[in-house]
Protein backbone atom coordinates (compact mmCIF):
# COMPACT_ATOMS: atom_id res chain seq x y z
CA UNK A 1 0.00 0.00 0.00
CA UNK A 2 1.14 3.25 -1.02
CA UNK A 3 2.09 5.92 1.80
CA UNK A 4 -0.26 8.10 -0.05
CA UNK A 5 -3.43 5.54 0.12
CA UNK A 6 -2.43 4.22 4.07
CA UNK A 7 -2.44 8.53 4.88
CA UNK A 8 -6.33 8.47 3.47
CA UNK A 9 -7.56 4.92 4.54
CA UNK A 10 -5.82 4.45 8.01
CA UNK A 11 -6.41 6.27 11.46
CA UNK A 12 -10.03 7.79 10.27
CA UNK A 13 -10.62 8.68 13.46
CA UNK A 14 -6.87 10.13 14.54
CA UNK A 15 -7.26 12.07 11.43
CA UNK A 16 -10.49 13.66 12.94
CA UNK A 17 -9.17 14.41 16.06
CA UNK A 18 -5.62 16.49 14.46
CA UNK A 19 -8.26 18.30 12.36
CA UNK A 20 -10.20 19.19 15.05
CA UNK A 21 -7.36 20.15 17.09
CA UNK A 22 -5.36 21.89 13.89
CA UNK A 23 -8.22 24.27 12.63
CA UNK A 24 -8.72 26.30 15.91
CA UNK A 25 -5.15 26.85 16.37
CA UNK A 26 -4.60 27.44 12.59
CA UNK A 27 -7.16 30.71 12.56
CA UNK A 28 -5.27 31.77 15.94
CA UNK A 29 -1.97 31.42 14.35
CA UNK A 30 -2.60 33.02 10.89
CA UNK A 31 -4.28 35.68 13.17
CA UNK A 32 -1.03 36.00 14.67
CA UNK A 33 1.21 37.49 11.32
CA UNK A 34 -2.04 39.06 9.81
CA UNK A 35 -1.75 41.85 12.87
CA UNK A 36 1.59 41.68 11.96
CA UNK A 37 0.41 42.28 8.60
CA UNK A 38 -1.63 45.27 9.57
CA UNK A 39 0.88 46.97 11.66
CA UNK A 40 3.27 46.96 8.60
CA UNK A 41 0.64 48.27 6.08
CA UNK A 42 -0.40 51.02 8.63
CA UNK A 43 3.02 52.76 8.18
CA UNK A 44 3.30 51.66 4.88
CA UNK A 45 1.21 53.49 3.37
CA UNK A 46 3.06 56.48 4.79
CA UNK A 47 5.37 58.63 2.84
CA UNK A 48 8.51 57.42 4.53
CA UNK A 49 10.01 53.82 4.01
CA UNK A 50 11.66 54.43 7.54
CA UNK A 51 8.78 53.80 9.00
CA UNK A 52 8.20 50.17 7.90
CA UNK A 53 11.97 49.43 8.60
CA UNK A 54 11.27 51.01 12.35
CA UNK A 55 8.20 48.70 12.71
CA UNK A 56 9.95 45.93 11.46
CA UNK A 57 13.30 46.06 13.39
CA UNK A 58 10.86 46.87 17.12
CA UNK A 59 9.04 44.42 16.16
CA UNK A 60 11.97 42.09 15.14
CA UNK A 61 13.23 42.70 18.92
CA UNK A 62 10.36 41.82 20.77
CA UNK A 63 9.65 39.22 18.69
CA UNK A 64 13.39 37.76 19.71
CA UNK A 65 12.50 37.89 23.26
CA UNK A 66 9.01 36.19 22.83
CA UNK A 67 11.13 33.52 20.95
CA UNK A 68 14.01 33.58 23.33
CA UNK A 69 11.30 32.90 26.41
CA UNK A 70 9.16 30.66 24.24
CA UNK A 71 10.24 27.77 26.86
CA UNK A 72 7.07 29.49 28.97
CA UNK A 73 4.73 27.85 26.18
CA UNK A 74 6.63 25.03 24.75
CA UNK A 75 7.58 23.42 27.62
CA UNK A 76 4.29 23.67 29.75
CA UNK A 77 2.34 22.23 26.67
CA UNK A 78 4.93 19.16 26.33
CA UNK A 79 4.80 18.44 30.41
CA UNK A 80 1.16 19.46 30.66
CA UNK A 81 0.28 16.84 27.73
CA UNK A 82 2.21 13.80 29.50
CA UNK A 83 0.88 14.36 32.99
CA UNK A 84 -2.67 14.42 30.88
CA UNK A 85 -1.36 11.24 29.44
CA UNK A 86 -0.36 9.63 32.77
CA UNK A 87 -4.16 11.15 34.55
CA UNK A 88 -1.84 13.16 37.01
CA UNK A 89 -4.03 16.50 37.54
CA UNK A 90 -2.04 17.56 40.47
CA UNK A 91 1.13 17.55 37.95
CA UNK A 92 -0.42 19.33 35.16
CA UNK A 93 -1.68 22.39 38.03
CA UNK A 94 1.89 22.51 39.38
CA UNK A 95 3.40 22.70 36.02
CA UNK A 96 1.43 25.55 34.73
CA UNK A 97 2.10 27.34 38.50
CA UNK A 98 5.75 26.98 37.66
CA UNK A 99 5.66 28.09 34.77
CA UNK A 100 3.76 31.44 35.60
CA UNK A 101 6.23 32.26 38.48
CA UNK A 102 8.70 32.14 36.13
CA UNK A 103 7.32 34.18 33.58
CA UNK A 104 6.24 37.00 35.90
CA UNK A 105 9.58 37.21 36.99
CA UNK A 106 11.19 37.40 33.35
CA UNK A 107 8.62 40.15 32.13
CA UNK A 108 9.98 41.98 35.19
CA UNK A 109 13.33 42.36 34.33
CA UNK A 110 12.78 43.00 30.48
CA UNK A 111 10.89 45.75 32.24
CA UNK A 112 13.68 47.25 34.67
CA UNK A 113 16.65 46.63 31.75
CA UNK A 114 14.46 47.99 29.02
CA UNK A 115 17.27 51.33 29.27
CA UNK A 116 20.16 49.19 28.26
CA UNK A 117 18.63 46.52 26.36
CA UNK A 118 17.06 49.04 23.62
CA UNK A 119 20.52 50.71 23.60
CA UNK A 120 22.64 47.70 22.80
CA UNK A 121 20.02 46.52 20.26
CA UNK A 122 19.38 49.89 17.99
CA UNK A 123 23.09 50.59 18.34
CA UNK A 124 23.77 46.86 16.55
CA UNK A 125 21.40 46.60 13.87
CA UNK A 126 23.12 50.00 12.55
CA UNK A 127 20.14 51.75 10.82
CA UNK A 128 19.53 54.64 9.64
CA UNK A 129 19.67 57.32 11.90
CA UNK A 130 15.26 58.01 11.22
CA UNK A 131 14.83 54.26 11.76
CA UNK A 132 16.92 53.50 15.06
CA UNK A 133 14.64 57.08 16.18
CA UNK A 134 11.46 55.71 15.32
CA UNK A 135 12.32 51.89 16.44
CA UNK A 136 13.51 53.33 19.91
CA UNK A 137 9.59 55.56 20.29
CA UNK A 138 8.22 52.02 19.24
CA UNK A 139 10.53 49.84 22.06
CA UNK A 140 10.05 52.49 24.87
CA UNK A 141 6.45 51.61 24.72
CA UNK A 142 6.11 48.51 24.05
CA UNK A 143 8.29 47.17 26.23
CA UNK A 144 5.79 47.39 29.36
CA UNK A 145 3.54 44.96 27.67
CA UNK A 146 6.72 42.39 28.39
CA UNK A 147 5.16 40.60 31.63
CA UNK A 148 1.69 40.41 29.80
CA UNK A 149 3.36 38.76 27.12
CA UNK A 150 4.94 36.32 29.23
CA UNK A 151 1.83 35.43 30.75
CA UNK A 152 -0.01 35.30 27.38
CA UNK A 153 2.95 32.25 26.50
CA UNK A 154 2.21 30.44 29.71
CA UNK A 155 -1.43 30.17 29.70
CA UNK A 156 -1.80 29.24 25.80
CA UNK A 157 1.11 26.48 27.09
CA UNK A 158 -1.60 25.03 29.06
CA UNK A 159 -4.18 25.14 26.77
CA UNK A 160 -2.59 23.24 24.65
CA UNK A 161 -0.93 20.42 27.10
CA UNK A 162 -4.73 20.24 27.96
CA UNK A 163 -6.43 20.21 23.91
CA UNK A 164 -7.95 23.27 24.74
CA UNK A 165 -7.53 24.13 21.04
CA UNK A 166 -10.99 26.41 20.71
CA UNK A 167 -10.29 28.27 23.85
CA UNK A 168 -6.82 29.17 23.08
CA UNK A 169 -8.38 30.51 19.71
CA UNK A 170 -10.42 32.85 21.24
CA UNK A 171 -7.55 34.19 23.46
CA UNK A 172 -5.51 34.68 20.36
CA UNK A 173 -8.57 36.32 18.44
CA UNK A 174 -8.65 38.81 21.06
CA UNK A 175 -5.53 40.02 21.68
CA UNK A 176 -4.89 40.19 17.41
CA UNK A 177 -8.42 41.61 16.59
CA UNK A 178 -7.81 44.40 19.38
CA UNK A 179 -4.48 44.85 17.94
CA UNK A 180 -5.90 45.33 14.74
CA UNK A 181 -8.60 47.56 15.88
CA UNK A 182 -6.09 49.93 17.61
CA UNK A 183 -3.71 50.28 14.82
CA UNK A 184 -6.43 51.56 12.59
CA UNK A 185 -7.85 54.15 14.97
CA UNK A 186 -4.49 54.74 16.77
CA UNK A 187 -2.43 55.51 13.46
CA UNK A 188 -4.98 56.32 10.70
CA UNK A 189 -7.14 57.73 13.19
CA UNK A 190 -4.86 59.90 15.47
CA UNK A 191 -1.92 59.98 13.35
CA UNK A 192 0.50 58.17 16.19
CA UNK A 193 2.84 56.25 13.12
CA UNK A 194 5.16 54.34 15.33
CA UNK A 195 4.01 55.09 18.84
CA UNK A 196 0.44 54.13 17.99
CA UNK A 197 1.25 50.77 16.66
CA UNK A 198 3.31 49.89 19.78
CA UNK A 199 0.55 51.34 22.29
CA UNK A 200 -1.82 48.85 20.53
CA UNK A 201 -0.13 46.14 20.59
CA UNK A 202 0.56 46.81 24.57
CA UNK A 203 -2.84 47.22 25.22
CA UNK A 204 -4.23 44.35 23.37
CA UNK A 205 -1.53 42.08 25.24
CA UNK A 206 -2.64 43.45 28.54
CA UNK A 207 -6.26 42.68 28.11
CA UNK A 208 -5.38 39.16 26.70
CA UNK A 209 -2.93 37.90 29.88
CA UNK A 210 -5.43 38.99 32.53
CA UNK A 211 -8.49 37.13 30.56
CA UNK A 212 -6.11 33.81 29.93
CA UNK A 213 -5.41 33.76 33.38
CA UNK A 214 -8.66 33.65 34.48
CA UNK A 215 -9.71 31.25 32.36
CA UNK A 216 -6.84 29.20 33.32
CA UNK A 217 -7.33 29.43 36.94
CA UNK A 218 -11.06 28.57 36.23
CA UNK A 219 -10.24 25.80 34.42
CA UNK A 220 -7.75 24.28 36.98
CA UNK A 221 -10.57 24.91 39.91
CA UNK A 222 -7.70 26.47 41.53
CA UNK A 223 -8.39 28.40 45.00
CA UNK A 224 -5.97 28.80 47.89
CA UNK A 225 -6.40 25.47 49.77
CA UNK A 226 -5.60 23.57 46.43
CA UNK A 227 -2.59 25.88 45.47
CA UNK A 228 -1.44 24.68 49.40
CA UNK A 229 -1.91 20.93 48.69
CA UNK A 230 -0.11 21.12 45.09
CA UNK A 231 3.87 20.86 45.64
CA UNK A 232 4.48 23.48 42.79
CA UNK A 233 8.29 24.50 44.20
CA UNK A 234 9.49 20.48 44.32
CA UNK A 235 13.25 20.19 43.82
CA UNK A 236 13.38 17.13 41.49
CA UNK A 237 10.50 18.53 39.45
CA UNK A 238 12.14 22.27 39.17
CA UNK A 239 15.44 20.65 37.62
CA UNK A 240 13.37 18.79 35.08
CA UNK A 241 11.62 21.86 34.16
CA UNK A 242 15.05 23.78 34.23
CA UNK A 243 16.96 21.07 31.70
CA UNK A 244 13.95 20.71 29.56
CA UNK A 245 13.45 24.63 29.51
CA UNK A 246 17.25 25.69 28.84
CA UNK A 247 17.37 23.39 25.75
CA UNK A 248 14.28 24.90 24.46
CA UNK A 249 15.82 28.09 24.81
CA UNK A 250 19.18 27.03 23.45
CA UNK A 251 17.30 25.79 20.50
CA UNK A 252 14.95 29.09 20.08
CA UNK A 253 18.64 30.90 20.49
CA UNK A 254 20.27 29.83 17.91
CA UNK A 255 17.10 29.93 15.82
CA UNK A 256 17.15 33.82 16.91
CA UNK A 257 20.68 34.23 15.91
CA UNK A 258 19.61 33.27 12.58
CA UNK A 259 17.01 35.51 11.42
CA UNK A 260 18.88 38.50 13.58
CA UNK A 261 21.62 37.97 11.24
CA UNK A 262 19.28 38.00 8.15
CA UNK A 263 17.54 41.00 9.34
CA UNK A 264 21.13 42.92 10.27
CA UNK A 265 22.35 42.05 7.02
CA UNK A 266 19.36 43.37 5.22
CA UNK A 267 19.42 47.10 7.24
CA UNK A 268 23.21 46.94 5.69
CA UNK A 269 21.84 46.56 2.63
CA UNK A 270 19.77 49.72 2.64
CA UNK A 271 16.52 51.08 3.61
CA UNK A 272 14.63 49.82 0.22
CA UNK A 273 16.12 46.38 0.53
CA UNK A 274 15.32 46.18 4.68
CA UNK A 275 11.64 47.11 3.82
CA UNK A 276 11.25 44.64 1.42
CA UNK A 277 12.61 41.92 3.13
CA UNK A 278 10.62 42.70 6.53
CA UNK A 279 7.27 42.14 4.30
CA UNK A 280 8.19 39.12 2.90
CA UNK A 281 9.10 37.77 6.63
CA UNK A 282 5.79 38.40 7.32
CA UNK A 283 4.46 36.29 4.69
CA UNK A 284 7.17 33.75 6.11
CA UNK A 285 5.06 34.37 9.06
CA UNK A 286 1.79 33.08 7.66
CA UNK A 287 3.66 29.52 6.35
CA UNK A 288 5.31 29.26 9.59
CA UNK A 289 2.11 29.70 12.15
CA UNK A 290 -0.56 28.07 9.53
CA UNK A 291 1.62 25.13 9.53
CA UNK A 292 2.31 25.08 13.34
CA UNK A 293 -1.10 24.22 13.76
CA UNK A 294 -0.25 20.73 12.84
CA UNK A 295 2.90 20.94 15.20
CA UNK A 296 0.83 22.55 17.85
CA UNK A 297 -1.74 19.43 17.55
CA UNK A 298 1.39 16.85 17.62
CA UNK A 299 2.47 18.48 20.84
CA UNK A 300 -0.32 17.48 22.53
CA UNK A 301 -1.01 14.34 20.84
CA UNK A 302 2.71 13.01 21.27
CA UNK A 303 3.08 14.44 24.18
CA UNK A 304 -0.24 12.31 25.58
CA UNK A 305 1.19 9.14 23.58
CA UNK A 306 4.23 9.72 25.29
CA UNK A 307 3.00 10.33 28.85
CA UNK A 308 0.60 7.43 28.21
CA UNK A 309 3.64 4.92 27.23
CA UNK A 310 1.80 3.73 23.76
CA UNK A 311 4.26 3.55 21.05
CA UNK A 312 2.09 2.78 18.44
CA UNK A 313 -0.25 6.04 18.91
CA UNK A 314 3.24 8.46 19.00
CA UNK A 315 3.93 6.82 15.35
CA UNK A 316 0.19 7.57 14.08
CA UNK A 317 0.81 10.48 15.46
CA UNK A 318 3.71 11.55 13.40
CA UNK A 319 2.76 10.50 10.11
CA UNK A 320 -1.01 11.92 9.79
CA UNK A 321 0.33 15.12 11.18
CA UNK A 322 3.29 15.28 8.65
CA UNK A 323 1.07 14.10 5.73
CA UNK A 324 -1.44 17.14 6.86
CA UNK A 325 1.99 19.28 6.99
CA UNK A 326 2.47 18.07 3.39
CA UNK A 327 -0.70 19.03 2.22
CA UNK A 328 -0.90 22.48 3.66
CA UNK A 329 2.83 23.66 2.09
CA UNK A 330 1.74 22.87 -0.97
CA UNK A 331 -1.14 25.17 -0.83
CA UNK A 332 1.39 28.00 0.74
CA UNK A 333 3.35 27.28 -2.38
CA UNK A 334 0.67 27.62 -4.93
CA UNK A 335 -1.14 30.70 -3.15
CA UNK A 336 2.44 32.56 -3.20
CA UNK A 337 3.19 31.66 -6.92
CA UNK A 338 -0.17 32.65 -7.81
CA UNK A 339 -0.62 35.76 -5.79
CA UNK A 340 2.39 36.74 -3.93
CA UNK A 341 3.28 40.12 -5.40
CA UNK A 342 -0.96 41.14 -4.86
CA UNK A 343 0.01 40.01 -1.47
CA UNK A 344 2.95 42.48 -1.08
CA UNK A 345 1.29 45.12 -2.56
CA UNK A 346 -1.20 45.08 0.09
CA UNK A 347 1.07 45.59 2.87
CA UNK A 348 2.93 48.33 1.25
CA UNK A 349 1.89 51.28 -1.88
CA UNK A 350 5.57 51.98 -2.11
CA UNK A 351 7.30 51.28 -5.58
CA UNK A 352 10.52 50.67 -4.83
CA UNK A 353 9.63 48.37 -1.45
CA UNK A 354 7.15 46.11 -4.02
CA UNK A 355 9.73 45.84 -6.48
CA UNK A 356 12.73 44.85 -4.42
CA UNK A 357 9.96 42.11 -3.00
CA UNK A 358 8.95 40.72 -6.19
CA UNK A 359 12.59 40.07 -7.14
CA UNK A 360 13.10 37.56 -3.89
CA UNK A 361 9.33 36.29 -4.28
CA UNK A 362 10.75 32.85 -5.98
CA UNK A 363 12.35 31.54 -2.48
CA UNK A 364 8.92 32.43 -0.48
CA UNK A 365 7.26 30.43 -2.94
CA UNK A 366 9.87 27.03 -2.78
CA UNK A 367 10.00 27.52 1.24
CA UNK A 368 7.01 25.84 2.39
CA UNK A 369 8.48 22.81 0.96
CA UNK A 370 11.37 23.06 2.54
CA UNK A 371 9.91 24.51 6.17
CA UNK A 372 7.34 22.17 6.80
CA UNK A 373 9.64 19.54 8.35
CA UNK A 374 11.21 20.78 10.98
CA UNK A 375 7.59 23.14 12.10
CA UNK A 376 6.00 20.03 12.37
CA UNK A 377 9.14 17.87 14.10
CA UNK A 378 9.41 20.15 16.17
CA UNK A 379 5.87 19.83 17.79
CA UNK A 380 7.00 16.01 18.24
CA UNK A 381 10.06 16.97 20.24
CA UNK A 382 7.90 18.98 22.39
CA UNK A 383 5.34 17.00 23.12
CA UNK A 384 7.66 14.92 24.32
CA UNK A 385 9.88 16.55 25.89
CA UNK A 386 12.76 14.97 24.07
CA UNK A 387 14.89 18.72 24.06
CA UNK A 388 18.40 17.50 24.15
CA UNK A 389 18.15 16.38 20.49
CA UNK A 390 15.55 19.12 19.50
CA UNK A 391 18.67 21.16 20.73
CA UNK A 392 20.96 19.31 19.03
CA UNK A 393 19.39 19.36 15.38
CA UNK A 394 19.05 23.41 15.77
CA UNK A 395 23.15 23.38 16.61
CA UNK A 396 23.75 21.96 13.44
CA UNK A 397 21.79 23.55 11.81
CA UNK A 398 22.94 26.94 12.52
CA UNK A 399 26.13 26.52 11.90
CA UNK A 400 24.99 25.09 8.19
CA UNK A 401 23.38 28.10 7.51
CA UNK A 402 26.63 30.70 8.39
CA UNK A 403 28.42 27.96 6.16
CA UNK A 404 26.32 28.72 3.26
CA UNK A 405 24.77 32.42 4.03
CA UNK A 406 28.01 34.28 4.65
CA UNK A 407 29.83 33.96 1.13
CA UNK A 408 26.54 33.46 -0.77
CA UNK A 409 24.96 37.02 0.76
CA UNK A 410 28.75 37.95 -0.48
CA UNK A 411 28.43 36.49 -3.85
CA UNK A 412 24.65 36.78 -4.46
CA UNK A 413 23.42 40.06 -2.14
CA UNK A 414 20.08 39.73 -0.67
CA UNK A 415 18.96 36.50 -2.95
CA UNK A 416 22.24 34.77 -0.98
CA UNK A 417 20.52 35.36 1.91
CA UNK A 418 17.32 33.64 1.18
CA UNK A 419 19.02 30.85 0.11
CA UNK A 420 21.03 30.65 3.31
CA UNK A 421 17.76 30.20 4.85
CA UNK A 422 16.05 28.00 2.55
CA UNK A 423 19.32 25.37 3.11
CA UNK A 424 19.04 26.28 7.25
CA UNK A 425 15.60 24.79 6.81
CA UNK A 426 16.52 21.73 4.64
CA UNK A 427 19.08 20.79 7.51
CA UNK A 428 17.07 21.34 10.45
CA UNK A 429 14.31 18.85 8.86
CA UNK A 430 16.70 15.98 7.76
CA UNK A 431 18.43 16.03 11.05
CA UNK A 432 15.41 16.15 13.48
CA UNK A 433 13.91 13.39 11.28
CA UNK A 434 16.69 11.08 10.91
CA UNK A 435 16.96 11.23 15.04
CA UNK A 436 13.41 11.47 15.41
CA UNK A 437 13.17 7.12 14.05
CA UNK A 438 16.23 6.72 16.24
CA UNK A 439 14.24 7.81 19.46
CA UNK A 440 10.99 6.23 18.54
CA UNK A 441 13.16 2.35 18.34
CA UNK A 442 15.29 3.32 21.41
CA UNK A 443 12.38 5.02 24.07
CA UNK A 444 10.72 1.23 23.88
CA UNK A 445 7.63 2.20 24.54
CA UNK A 446 4.46 -0.21 25.32
CA UNK A 447 2.33 -0.88 22.45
Amino acid sequence: MSIARRFVTDNRPLHKTVLNLTWPVIIANLSLPLAGAVDTAVVGHLPNPAYIGAVALGALVFSAIGWLFGFLRMGTTGLVAQSLGADDANEITASYLRALAIALVIGLSVVLLQKPLGTIVFWFFEASAQVERFGLDYFDIRVWGAPFAMLNLVNLGLLFGLQKMRTALVLQLVLNGMNIVLDLVFVMGFGWSVSGVAAATLISEAVTAIAGLWICLRLLGLNADRISRIHVFQKQKLIQFGQINFNIMVRTLSLEIVFVYFMWISAKQGEVVLAANAVLIHLLHFVAYGMDGFAHAAEALAGNAYGAKNRKRLHDVVFVTLGWSVVVGIAFCLVYLAGGNFIVGLLTGIPEVRSAASQYMIWLILMPLFSLWPFLFDGVYIGMTRTVEMRNCMLISTAAFFAVSYPLSILWDNHGLWVGILFFMAVRGLTMGLWYRRIEARVGLAS
